[in-house]
């Protein structure tokens, strides 16, 4: 399953990015507002990636998840993915992480319309969905300006090193202007 943008490659999540996913999930920047945590090890990346993989034999799928490479350097900078219901509510909700060194370049954007057209278009999902925890402002732009509505707030949901954090639901309805 590969996808592009204007300015981005997404390919299929392989054995091949555990360095990269490695990398960028051991990132700072990256874990202030992910509930994965920074990995202790390689060996526990490539368990949360062999979960990544495994889902990709799963009929119907569940999930995509996608590597992201500028399409001019072929350097991989980021990580999205879209987790489906497979059910009659028709739901998607998307993720990404973006390298910190790509940062500011409009990437998360460009690759967030690409998964809700994607969702969209070809999984023909009726409603997809993001959580953000509330104090990550950069990645609230990024929702708003996919034209994500903030839904609601959901109190303490989020464990972040070893606090709970609270998060805002956004979502965009199939039949919303992109």
């Amino acid at each position: 399953m590969q996808l592009s943008s204007q300015r981005l490659n997404l390919n299929e999540i392989t054995i091949d990015d555990l360095l990269f996913l490695h990398e960028i999930n051991s990132c700072p920047e990256v874990d202030e507002f992910n509930t994965l945590g920074i990995p202790e090890n390689r060996t526990q990346t490539k368990t949360h990636l062999n979960k990544l993989i495994d889902a990709q034999s799963v009929n119907p799928r569940g999930s995509y998840n996608w590597i992201l490479t500028e399409k001019i350097s072929n350097e991989k900078i980021g990580v999205v993915g879209l987790n489906v219901s497979n059910n009659r509510f028709k739901l998607g909700e998307i993720y990404y992480n973006i390298h910190p060194k790509h940062w500011g370049n409009g990437f998360a954007t460009e690759v967030g319309l690409c998964i809700i057209k994607f969702g969209f278009e070809v999984l023909k999902l009726h409603k997809i969905e993001a959580g953000v925890q509330t104090q990550n402002t950069k990645s609230i732009k990024v929702l708003e300006k996919l034209g994500m509505t903030r839904e609601g707030l959901r109190r303490k949901i989020l464990p972040i090193r070893g606090e709970w954090k609270d998060n805002y639901h956004y979502a965009i309805v199939e039949d919303d202007p992109l």
